[in-house]
């Protein structure tokens, strides 16, 4: 193993203690995602959920670490999710929204240029609509006076 792969891994290590730190949970471990793996890309991005569920039942912290010990400049990044009502928490993290209009933005791209393929569009098409149908969620829920609290 070369010094770079045991430094990679020595850091690897030191973030998850450090995960497990900033974002205690009642289980004490990481949960790992793997629906995204099928091919040589996707194979080496290892996906985990970090903290614990939150009063809705889901969690807000994930991370996302290359395990290709050839790659040195990128080797981790975290989402965080929007935790608890913004009137009370403040907005301290991304929306779902937020995630798909980066996803649609780059699908759009694709469509426009030398990529576009029918799985390409199909793809879009269901992430407009998953988007379409949080919007309205929304909208009813600010409809009913209950939008930024955690009344259902």
């Amino acid at each position: 193993m070369t010094n770079e792969q045991m430094k990679a891994m020595a850091q690897c290590q030191t973030d998850k203690r450090w995960a497990r730190e900033m974002y205690p949970t009642e289980e004490k471990t990481m949960r790992e995602i793997t629906e995204h793996v099928i091919n040589q890309v996707n194979d080496k991005l290892r996906l985990m959920v970090v903290d614990g569920p939150g009063s809705g039942g889901a969690h807000h912290v994930y991370e996302i670490t290359c395990e290709d010990p050839r790659v040195a400049v990128w080797q981790q990044s975290q989402i965080r999710f929007q935790n608890g009502p913004i009137n009370e928490a403040g907005v301290n993290g991304l929306t779902h929204e937020v995630l798909l209009a980066i996803l649609i933005d780059r699908l759009r791209c694709f469509q426009k240029g030398p990529f576009s393929t029918k799985a390409n569009a199909c793809a879009l098409t269901h992430l407009e609509e998953a988007l379409h149908w949080l919007q309205q969620r929304t909208l009813e829920r600010m409809r009913r006076g209950v939008e930024g609290t955690h009344q259902v």
